[in-house]
């Protein structure tokens, strides 16, 4: 009876699969991926848009638009699919977190399938392959040549990426130093910090056309130097890895990968003038967004943070507890670690789908509030006992005591720290920009990619960054010397 009740079971799960493979309706139903982006409506495409031709933002007629290759393919598979497309950019190596999370349904960025990404995710049959190159400065060209020429060298890669393998595999004794984005590493050559970059060709050729300096190392070779690029998935995504290969065997068979690289030169020449008509629409919006984040982030942080001060100052033990819990936590673990768990976290936990801004938003809250608390408690306890004492003297409650009398000093004592709080989230805003957030920084790595110039666009964000926490500090000033006055 034991062996007839096996055989029955593997009977059944026999014809189940069956079933499953002949019906597409059944395969769809086990796919909750692809149910998800049909329910939605919408095809959220995560990719790094400074990787031009593949991805990159150009200003069409004073508006940012995407474009690239990967850019166009996204296009296709949207359209073959009746589905809107929605663009999400951010940094490289935070796409796998954005895809195993939800925040995003595909990622396509010229990403190899390795062994190691093919434990995460799933990938699509293959859409383009390219070679990849060794770029050097002119002026080294005499003594790097061949491959055997870059031992016990600092070579260049972007983090997480087929060229860090193969600068750690391939090149004897390579001292490998892994940045997060291409033009960083682009600026680390042209400065002399590495002696060698590994990059894709058709990146390699966009960036040497912009920089005059640069070269190929024709001599080097790599044993693994084809990569074939494909486009990422979650696991147990059937349906949808079937949609995606129905689309590249389509764009294979009509040979639009050709169309989509001469697109994508169109508008790599499109953009005419000089760097700041050209480019100044992003500064502009990184401008609205950074002092946006600052504020919010200030404003809340301060209300939230009186909350906490006064918990810690309470009569009750556990209240106080809670508040230096929460306060040591958020000032021992650093900023980025925390805009992390608010983007993933409100998704991969409690199933909130809320946009990178607003993430960022309540991770500078958080961050600020404790802080703050601190610095509101200190103004607090430097008031004068005395002043609490005369106030429930005259039948005041703690809590009118507090809004009346204690608080009203304590700000006008802490206002300087309070500022310099200000001129600090203003600067640690540029955090927010690992998840895609459009504030200058992420706004000056965006120029980077589409102006080829690593240098030029951190330059005008450090003089705009500046000329933020100048001002804010002159208005600081300011009302520090009216209260003075009223003193």
């Amino acid at each position: 009876m034991k062996q007839l009740g096996k055989l029955m079971l593997v009977f059944v799960v026999f014809v189940s699969a069956i079933f499953t493979y002949i019906n597409p309706e059944a395969q769809a139903a086990q796919d909750d991926h692809w149910e998800k982006i049909k329910k939605r409506g919408e095809l959220r495409v995560g990719l790094s848009a400074d990787y031009a031709p593949y991805e990159f933002e150009h200003n069409v007629n004073g508006k940012s638009e995407y474009a690239g290759i990967d850019i166009e393919l996204a296009k296709k598979i949207a359209k073959d699919n009746n589905l809107k497309l929605k663009i999400v950019n951010m940094q490289f190596d935070s796409l796998l977190g954005a895809i195993k999370t939800g925040k995003i349904d595909l990622i396509i960025s010229g990403m190899t399938p390795t062994p190691e990404r093919k434990k995460e995710l799933d990938f699509s049959d293959p859409y383009m392959s390219v070679t990849q190159k060794m770029i050097i400065k002119k002026s080294e060209a005499d003594h790097l040549k061949t491959i055997d020429d870059f031992a016990n060298k600092k070579i260049g890669v972007q983090k997480q990426t087929q060229q860090e393998t193969i600068a750690q595999n391939e090149i004897e004794n390579a001292q490998v130093q892994s940045l997060t984005r291409v033009p960083e590493v682009i600026m680390s050559l042209k400065s002399g910090k590495v002696d060698g970059m590994v990059i894709e060709g058709p990146v390699a050729e966009a960036y040497l056309k912009q920089n005059n300096d640069l070269q190929f190392a024709d001599g080097v070779k790599f044993n693994e130097g084809t990569k074939n690029t494909a486009i990422a998935v979650p696991k147990n995504s059937p349906v949808l890895m079937n949609k995606l290969n129905s689309s590249i065997k389509d764009v294979k068979d009509k040979g639009l990968i050709a169309d989509y690289k001469e697109k994508a030169a169109e508008a790599m020449k499109k953009d005419d003038g000089n760097f700041i008509t050209k480019y100044g629409s992003f500064f502009l919006k990184g401008i609205k967004n950074t002092i946006l984040i600052s504020i919010v982030g200030v404003l809340l942080g301060t209300v939230f943070g009186a909350m906490i001060a006064l918990l810690k100052l309470s009569k009750v033990k556990p209240l106080r507890w809670l508040a230096s819990a929460y306060i040591e936590f958020l000032r021992g673990t650093p900023l980025l670690v925390q805009v992390f768990l608010v983007y993933f976290g409100t998704t991969a936990v409690l199933g909130l789908d809320i946009s990178a801004l607003i993430c960022g938003m309540i991770a500078l809250v958080i961050n600020c509030s404790a802080y703050i608390a601190e610095i509101i408690r200190a103004g607090i306890n430097a008031v004068d006992k005395g002043q609490t004492e005369a106030a429930r003297s005259l039948g005041l409650s703690y809590g009118q005591t507090m809004k009346s009398v204690i608080l009203p000093q304590a700000i006008k004592n802490i206002l300087p720290a309070l500022g310099n709080e200000f001129v600090t989230v203003i600067k640690e805003s540029s955090i927010v920009s690992v998840i895609g957030v459009s504030e200058i920084m992420f706004n000056a790595q965006v120029v980077q990619g589409a102006s080829f110039d690593p240098f030029t666009p951190l330059i005008v964000a450090a003089i705009l960054y500046f000329i933020l926490t100048f001002t804010l500090s002159r208005v600081m000033y300011f009302f520090e010397g009216r209260l003075k006055v009223s003193d």
